[in-house]
């Protein structure tokens, strides 16, 4: 919001206030200022001039001698090039020693051997942007208007020395998106008088058809319109553009300029249609057809669908409800009567339309963070006031309004007691009372209180602590001493899920992986290139995705991871060893469930070479299918994650004849393995191995924290064991089976030879196993260890047709 110094004068008493007093007390109670600028680009020696005659240069076919009288009884020879120059045309004259924007210093000269003593200024000459001029004010010298005082200091004139404050609002305040409601605020900070504009409803002199039908009450429930007869549109008068243009609008006729202007001055939008090109003087608003079309003010056809709300006259439409209006009743030259509508549209709606259709305007901005119900009729009966001043109208209509019912008073209880415990400070009754007073609240005391009404220009205050933050507000944060917090303070802590996930970042950490964080969304054709723990038909896309790598939500982290691995091996990161614990997002088929299933989930990936060096002439794998299951067992025992099962499977995107299913007391819970060729080429990748667990069934596998047991005191008994089986026998199977049968007194089994050959037959294999047996309060015997081997020999005979070798 752009906030004129000189504009915001005319209704607060400002004398001895400048604009950085303005900025600083903004800032201190909650409004940022973002700037302070002049409209003075640097001019000076320039005045009013009236040209007195115009002739041909003698030498030069563009050029004219003009003689221009500007004031004191000079009349200067100035010779000038503009096609638009003539006489009685009052213009800007820069003068002799004069300066302008781009250091430009005016003096005497020669041109074509006749002597000119300055310059006709154009606007931009003027240092005016060009996105604030009218287009006949971009070609040729400024032309100003017919009475302008000549002598004048062109700054005085077009409010040049004017400041502007330039305002950060933040979204709750939507009252300071007018003049008034920054008047409010500014008089209520310094305690000075707001004098506002009058706004009294005119008489017909006509009688106009008007008729509004509303049939979305939800999205528009207060619409007011008003016809304005024998209009003349022509430019808009020069204070009223030098007002438009601090606020940085183009002036554009002086119909248009009011609505701006009355717009700017009171926060609520305003719109004009040409009266003739609505059909009967009718207005429907309603909700738009899918796919209806409509032209806007810009020229550009916007299609519509069902969401957005229309303003049509019962046949086409003719603007987009809160946004913009249509081409099809565009105010022009020859407008002669228009339709002046104010409303109120839910800024929902608003938000939506200019949010799908890529349109944004003032007026949207205002719409979407709510306008004053209250101040709907004042603010079109001001625009009606200034059309029958400024364009000669005469009103044609009373003001027609439709509601949906009435605006109730919002009377908010405070407590004074509450009051003061929330800020700390001992303020008085009366402190409080006058604090409200200079905000305009209407106020009321009670027992132990306040009933404060809460104006409707104020949306942002609701409930109790609002009205307290505006006593603190008012009163000076500066001047609320600091206090420290009294109470008991319950300490921080970690739930269990969040030390559980602190544990397995630190151990895979410990274990080496590095931690990566990926997007959350991806695409279907990079999911489907390999398995996920889940299976999924649909993805749950994006609105309006920014691209088709970014349109779906995830439901598998090892695509990004792959990414990721090979991003760095591009750069040169020959080793890498990441994992990721983040969630997943699933379709919730559920009945009465929109949102989706999200899922935590750990994956890692080892790939690369193990060394950046070669040792021993070759280039060892960063890992390979055992390295990332020992990976997995050592995070496994650190969480306490005992009952764990590895089972052979052939998933797509994985290595058939090297990748396991995980399980975790008989339920899946999990993918291991090395990554299939194919995909390994394609991503130019050696050797990748990687997993990915569900995480929640891993936390809720976990059988508690882990138990120590001391060094034993007595020695274990080892034995070997080879046994041979069929070749499609699991070894993990075999292992089962020793625990099994060796029952307490097995301490462990390690496998430590595999072998198939010629000299064990024909789809077969031998196994070896070292066993240790151990007891914890005795030294065992050869009986009593001879007895449990012989057992598990036995076990593994009848349940898998093991023999000795």
């Amino acid at each position: 919001m752009l906030v004129s110094y000189e504009w915001l004068s005319q209704y607060v008493d400002l004398e001895g206030i400048s604009p950085e007093d303005i900025a600083e007390e903004l800032n201190r109670t909650g409004i940022e200022v973002e700037v302070i600028y002049t409209r003075d680009p640097g001019v000076s020696g320039v005045v009013i001039g009236e040209v007195m005659s115009v002739e041909r240069h003698p030498e030069a076919d563009r050029l004219n001698v003009c003689l221009v009288n500007v004031g004191k009884g000079q009349v200067l020879q100035i010779v000038c090039g503009a096609k638009n120059v003539a006489a009685g045309q009052r213009v800007p004259v820069a003068l002799v020693g004069a300066k302008l924007p781009g250091g430009l210093h005016i003096k005497k000269a020669q041109l074509r051997g006749v002597e000119s003593n300055g310059m006709i200024c154009s606007a931009q000459e003027l240092g005016f942007p060009e996105k604030v001029l009218m287009k006949e004010q971009t070609e040729g010298i400024l032309v100003l208007e017919a009475d302008a005082p000549i002598g004048t200091d062109i700054k005085e004139y077009l409010s040049m020395n004017d400041q502007v404050i330039e305002l950060q609002l933040t979204p709750n305040r939507s009252d300071c998106l007018g003049m008034i409601g920054v008047a409010y605020e500014v008089a209520a900070i310094f305690d000075r008088e707001l004098r506002l504009p009058m706004m009294q409803q005119l008489p017909p002199q006509y009688e106009a058809p008007l008729n509004i039908y509303i049939e979305s009450e939800e999205d528009c429930p207060f619409y007011a319109a008003q016809v304005v007869h024998d209009l003349k549109v022509g430019p808009s008068p020069q204070w009223m553009q030098n007002r438009l243009i601090s606020a940085g609008i183009r002036p554009i006729n002086n119909i248009v300029d009011i609505t701006n202007y009355v717009m700017l001055e009171t926060g609520q939008p305003l719109h004009a249609f040409d009266y003739n090109q609505v059909q009967e003087g009718q207005i429907v608003v309603r909700r738009a057809l899918a796919g209806e079309q409509i032209v806007t003010l810009d020229s550009v056809p916007r299609t519509c669908d069902q969401e957005m709300l229309l303003i049509t006259d019962g046949e086409k439409p003719l603007a987009l409800a809160g946004v913009m209006g249509g081409e099809s009743s565009e105010v022009t030259d020859q407008t002669v009567t228009i339709l002046l509508e104010a409303a109120f549209f839910d800024p929902q709606v608003v938000r939506q339309t200019s949010r799908k259709l890529g349109l944004r305007s003032d007026a949207s901005a205002r719409f979407e963070k709510g306008v004053d119900p209250e101040g709907i009729l004042p603010a079109l009966a001001r625009a009606v006031q200034l059309l029958c001043q400024i364009a000669g109208g005469a009103v044609a209509s009373e003001p027609l309004v439709k509601k949906a019912g009435d605006v109730e008073d919002i009377v908010i209880d405070l407590r004074h007691e509450r009051l003061v415990n929330l800020l700390g400070v001992q303020l008085s009754q009366e402190e409080v009372v006058d604090i409200f007073r200079r905000l305009r609240f209407p106020i009321e005391t009670t027992e132990g209180g306040y009933a404060v009404q809460v104006p409707t220009r104020r949306p942002d205050i609701t409930i109790e602590v609002d009205l307290i933050e505006e006593v603190a507000r008012l009163y000076g944060y500066d001047r609320i001493p600091t206090t420290l917090p009294w109470g008991q303070q319950p300490p921080g802590g970690l739930t269990e899920e969040q030390k559980v996930r602190r544990v397995i970042r630190h151990t895979l950490r410990d274990l080496g992986l590095s931690e990566v964080l990926t997007y959350s969304l991806t695409s279907q054709a990079l999911e489907q290139e390999v398995a996920s723990l889940y299976t999924v038909e649909t993805h749950i896309p994006l609105a309006m995705p920014m691209s088709n790598e970014h349109a779906v939500l995830r439901t598998n982290l090892l695509p990004h991871l792959i990414e990721t691995a090979a991003y760095n091996q591009r750069h040169g990161n020959e080793r890498v060893q990441i994992f990721e614990l983040a969630r997943v997002y699933l379709p919730n088929t559920a009945e009465g469930q929109v949102l989706p299933e999200e899922r935590l989930v750990l994956a890692g990936l080892l790939t690369g070479k193990q060394h950046t060096s070669i040792w021993k002439g070759e280039a060892l794998p960063a890992g390979d299918f055992y390295t990332a299951k020992g990976v997995l067992e050592a995070l496994f025992t650190r969480l306490g994650v005992f009952d764990v099962e590895y089972q052979a499977v052939a998933p797509h995107g994985f290595h058939p004849g090297r990748t396991a299913q995980i399980l975790i007391n008989g339920e899946f819970v999990g993918l291991l393995g090395e990554l299939h060729p194919t995909l390994a080429k394609k991503y130019d990748l050696l050797r990748p191995v990687a997993f990915q667990v569900d995480a929640e069934k891993l936390i809720a596998a976990i059988e508690g924290p882990l138990v120590y047991q001391p060094i034993p005191r007595v020695p274990a008994v080892t034995r070997d064991l080879a046994v041979i089986v069929d070749e499609e026998t699991p070894v993990g199977l075999l292992e089962a089976g020793i625990w099994q049968a060796g029952g307490e007194l097995i301490e462990s089994v390690a496998l430590f030879d595999v072998f198939a050959g010629e000299q064990i037959g024909a789809g077969k294999k031998n196994v070896a196993f070292s066993l240790a047996y151990r007891a914890a309060d005795r030294t065992l015997t050869d009986e009593e260890v001879s007895e449990v081997h012989a057992r598990v020999v036995n076990h593994l005979a009848e349940a898998f047709g093991a023999k000795l070798r």
